[in-house]
């Protein structure tokens, strides 16, 4: 096991990632798009953006976004109109963003999971004049059709569909040189470049906006967080119409002169055999990627790689040490932030289950902190004379940040969304004092004594029962921690004639699980009103593209054995035993016959 990063070693790395953010205030016309021509000019041939279905050099990047952006021009697009991008990962795809937004036009990132009314929901958002669509893809997005609201163009890319004109072959009529004077738009990093969407995991997709800026900051302060250099191959599976996939991992590694390898998508099979066939150094996780690879059975290439470091969020505690040991990590780079949000916290001396910490010489710029929340109201707690509450040392309460228009200090800003109403959900008003704003994360954290925060639950997952808050992740962990567990997923249900909402937890197992030896371990684990009163052992969860779980649907279901194939067994405290739940056991729970 290799060291955790010095303190001093730590203070080098957020004053690398510092010195190559703190031009950007300072020259607002250079905007990323900017960056890359600068890259083509001076690293030309080298290999930027590769994949097993093409690669392009700086110079082929630069030169193909280039014709995007005359493209746009040609559509007649104006500053800030909005085309959606509907597309899996490839080269192509970052091309086509940095093209449209070169010249003014509002690049709109759509999720290919989506299709009918959930798409076009996404599509309405940002009222696009124009949709580029994968031939793949195509079938999804026509059955999104009949919800449009407005009169959006369809460009085709690829062959194999003539109902569409086909954008790969108009661009072609575009020359790929550096646009002219005339047709550069006068643009700043205060211009909006992208929309980036929430996941929906507690709601409808919200689109974000995306600063140009915003994409500066993110691009350079990581490639300072990773200290980059021209050596580095950076592997990323993790999809590109969100901002980690799209915008962090190729922005950061392009800035420092690297190449990123992009993969269609996750497959634990191929992770490492890819990662050592393309010579990478670093890769870029998130969510349950590192759970789902610890899970895979041991591979030759898993250890034969030159991986120096991997960044990214969401590496549980459970996971982080052996996934290090297993797998021969030398360092991971755990962070916290959001596309929209002005919170960001960094792991860098490695600590494990941190999700990070602001430096005490910096806390000025990152003006972060919990609050105290109260999960039964879904609310911040207030004192007698209105104001929040600061929460002490190891006590869990809301994570927001201060919301400053400082122009020195860009990343304190709040775009919020194209709704106004749900941009105002986020903002926390009056909370020190009279006036002043804070970003809602809706994240429950904590913050030990040195510092460190650690993330709890999502709220809205977080509920109570007997009196007492349960954090579904802390619970989820604790169940994962017990052999044969692969995954679980931990939500409330309501029980008739009870306060609150019982612990439940849909899980999968790698093999028939011992349910007796299970109840003990959480026994030892939890508290008692922490203990899930329900379990449904499924052969696979459902979870987002970016790894997370959906609730919604397992809330809805609850705990009715005639509503599901799937085992479902209740805690029994009279037996002691977790017992396979029937009609006839449901219906004496449903009517209040047995005690909980």
């Amino acid at each position: 096991m290799t060291r955790p990063v010095s303190n001093r070693s730590a203070a080098k790395t957020w004053l690398h990632a510092l010195e190559l953010t703190a031009p950007i205030g300072a020259n607002p016309h250079r905007i990323f798009p900017v960056v890359i021509e600068e890259l083509a000019d001076k690293l030309g041939e080298a290999p930027a953006l590769l994949s097993d279905r093409e690669c392009l050099t700086y110079r082929a990047l630069a030169d193909r976004s280039n014709r995007y952006a005359r493209w746009t021009l040609a559509q007649g697009l104006a500053k800030g109109d909005a085309v959606c991008l509907f597309m899996p990962n490839r080269p192509e795809y970052m091309a086509i963003w940095l093209g449209i937004a070169r010249v003014g036009g509002v690049a709109s990132l759509l999720n290919t999971n989506l299709a009918g009314p959930s798409l076009a929901h996404c599509v309405n958002l940002v009222a696009p004049k124009h949709i580029i669509v994968a031939v793949e893809l195509i079938d999804a997005l026509t059955t999104a059709l009949p919800y449009l609201a407005g009169t959006a163009k369809i460009w085709a890319h690829g062959a194999g569909h003539d109902e569409f004109p086909r954008i790969d072959r108009d661009i072609e009529r575009h020359p790929g040189e550096q646009l002219t004077e005339a047709e550069r738009r006068p643009l700043t990093i205060e211009d909006r470049a992208l929309y980036i969407y929430t996941s929906g995991t507690t709601g409808p997709p919200k689109a974000a906006h995306v600063k140009h800026y915003r994409l500066m900051q993110a691009s350079h302060w990581f490639a300072g967080m990773m200290d980059v250099r021209p050596n580095d191959r950076m592997y990323s599976c993790l999809p590109m119409y969100h901002s980690v996939g799209g915008v962090q991992a190729p922005g950061a590694v392009l800035v420092g002169g690297g190449s990123v390898v992009i993969s269609e998508k996750f497959s634990a099979r191929q992770f490492w055999h890819d990662v050592s066939r393309w010579d990478c150094t670093l890769f870029q996780y998130i969510g349950e990627l590192c759970r789902y690879l610890l899970h895979t059975e041991p591979q030759p290439y898993e250890t034969r790689h030159r991986i120096r470091m991997c960044c990214g969020n969401g590496l549980r505690p459970d996971v982080w040490n052996d996934f290090k040991s297993r797998f021969r990590i030398p360092q991971i780079l755990e962070f916290y932030a959001s596309t929209e949000g002005n919170v960001s916290l960094f792991n860098v001396e490695g600590k494990p289950g941190a999700i990070g910490r602001i430096p005490s010489f910096l806390a000025h710029r990152f003006p972060a902190t919990l609050v105290k929340f109260d999960v039964a109201k879904d609310e911040p707690v207030r004192n007698e004379q209105g104001f929040c509450i600061r929460c002490a040392p190891n006590e869990v309460g809301e994570a927001i940040g201060r919301i400053l228009n400082d122009p020195s200090n860009i990343g304190s800003r709040f775009e919020g969304y194209t709704s106004i109403e749900a941009s105002e959900k986020k903002i926390l008003r009056d909370v020190f004092e009279p006036g002043d704003a804070w970003f809602r994360t809706g994240d429950l954290m904590r913050k030990d004594e040195e510092g460190y925060f650690s993330f709890v639950d999502r709220i809205g997952d977080t509920f109570r029962w007997k009196g007492e808050n349960v954090a579904t992740s802390e619970v989820a962990e604790a169940i994962c921690a017990f052999p044969g567990v692969k995954e679980a997923n931990v939500y409330g249900v309501a029980i008739p004639g009870t306060d609150g909402r019982a612990g439940m937890a849909a899980l999968v197992a790698h093999d028939a699980l011992d349910l007796a030896a299970l109840r003990t371990h959480l026994i030892n684990r939890l508290p008692e009103y922490a203990r899930p009163l329900f379990l449904c052992i499924q052969p696979e969860l459902e979870v987002t593209a970016t790894f997370k779980h959906t609730k919604t649907a397992f809330v809805r279901q609850g705990y009715d054995p005639a509503v599901t194939d799937d085992a479902i067994y209740f805690n029994d405290a009279e037996r002691r035993a977790f017992v396979r739940l029937d009609e006839t056991l449901y219906d004496r729970i449903q009517t209040g016959q047995i005690r909980l």
